[in-house]
């Protein structure tokens, strides 16, 4: 194995509160009980960086930021001037790279103008809205707090305050959704022309209410109709369909979505985030920290059991089925380098398992470069086994 070359850095932050839990969402989320101790979460945040940056220092000193990620649960609870406290805190801590992207979810029901506009003052540039819908019954159904006028407001003011870029999360292949409704809740969201659009399908995971109770959702032929009808308005829009479920206007895809998508390195802080660590050595390590608020909390100014709850080194057999398993959500070529720099294997490692992957028409390749096919994307699953076989067969 050999020395790896330190990719890009992103910061994960995740704000684990919602107003209530929504029967599909399967996110380390919880439903308020009272207020927000937002200002003791902040400094536990802060508090969980510095002992990351303390713990992994040979990998991270030197390094900049390129991306930060506010997730959740609903970020957009928490005040305006305590994430400035957060960017703040941050950059103290850590440099940030010119242009660095700050997103921060958003749920329509929780913005008003004001507030909106302090979140750009505060050093976020983009935001995430969750959307999910333009339909009120599918709202409802899906446990949303914000209504359809809420959710058009929302994007008509992310295009006046000053953003570099704004999302709309939206779903398709909802409980009783006919063909026409997925695409009439498409094009409103392209009618709001956000910069980006993730659009993706509602799946069912287990532990929600969906999971219990299974609505009833589009059959397969429908869906496959949803998305090629979809993709195709999509197109004709300008958009470009850059991974799975993320289009984008050209110069607007989510650079933090990319860096996890390119097997790049991140720091992940708060309830229950996941983070991962190269180190020039040939070391990958991921971290997952403490899940639970009350526990996470507990934590605070007791470095006796710090935020960390899990951390597990990758070893070598399962770094081609973590980086492909990665790289190919996305579009765009990989280059085989990439695979070199990141994972500190060699070409042969993986060579039998990419001729048979070829020979399948699962994927293409140059000198330089593998394509996955639209077989391969069809066919994802088989081809990601076949490099965990890897693992078996040695």
């Amino acid at each position: 194995m050999s020395q790896l070359i330190p990719p890009s850095l992103g910061l994960y932050i995740h704000i684990p509160w919602c107003v209530q839990k929504c029967p599909y969402c399967d996110f380390n989320s919880h439903a308020l009980k009272g207020d927000i101790p937002e200002d003791i979460y902040i400094n536990a945040l802060l508090e969980d960086l510095d002992a990351d940056l303390a713990r992994y220092a040979d990998s991270i000193q030197e390094r900049q930021l390129t991306s930060i990620f506010i997730g959740g649960g609903t970020p957009s609870l928490i005040s305006p001037q305590e994430i400035a406290r957060l960017l703040q805190g941050v950059e103290q801590r850590i440099a940030f790279k010119d242009g660095i992207e700050v997103t921060m979810e958003a749920n329509p029901g929780t913005i008003e103008a004001a507030r909106f506009a302090q979140y750009v003052e505060a050093g976020v540039t983009r935001m995430s809205i969750g959307v999910q819908s333009f339909e009120q019954q599918k709202l409802e159904r899906l446990g949303r707090i914000h209504g359809q006028d809420e959710a058009v407001n929302a994007a008509k003011l992310a295009h006046q305050i000053g953003l570099n870029s704004f999302n709309l999360d939206l779903m398709h292949g909802l409980p009783d959704q006919s063909i026409a409704q997925a695409l009439v809740d498409l094009e409103k969201a392209i009618d709001l022309a956000p910069p980006h659009l993730s659009w993706y399908q509602l799946t069912i995971e287990p532990n929600t209410m969906f999971y219990y109770k299974t609505p009833t959702l589009p059959d397969d032929d429908d869906l496959w109709d949803i998305f090629e009808q979809g993709h195709q308005k999509l197109s004709d829009a300008g958009y470009v369909q850059y991974e799975i479920s993320g289009y984008s206007k050209p110069g607007y895809q989510c650079q933090h979505n990319l860096n996890y998508w390119r097997f790049g390195d991140y720091l992940g802080i708060g309830c229950g985030s996941h983070g991962k660590v190269s180190f020039s050595d040939g070391r990958i390590v991921r971290t997952t920290k403490i899940k639970h608020p009350r526990g996470y909390l507990a934590a605070y100014q007791n470095m006796v059991k710090p935020y960390l709850d899990h951390e597990h080194e990758v070893a070598e057999i399962d770094r081609p089925f973590e980086f492909f398993m990665n790289r190919f959500r996305l579009i765009e070529a990989c280059p085989k380098q990439d695979f070199i720099d990141t994972t500190g294997l060699v070409l042969s490692a993986v060579k039998e398992t990419m001729d048979w992957a070829i020979g399948m028409d699962y994927v293409t390749e140059t000198e330089t470069h593998w394509q996955i096919t639209r077989k391969g994307k069809l066919f994802l699953n088989d081809l990601l086994e076949a490099f965990m076989a890897d693992e078996d067969a040695d």
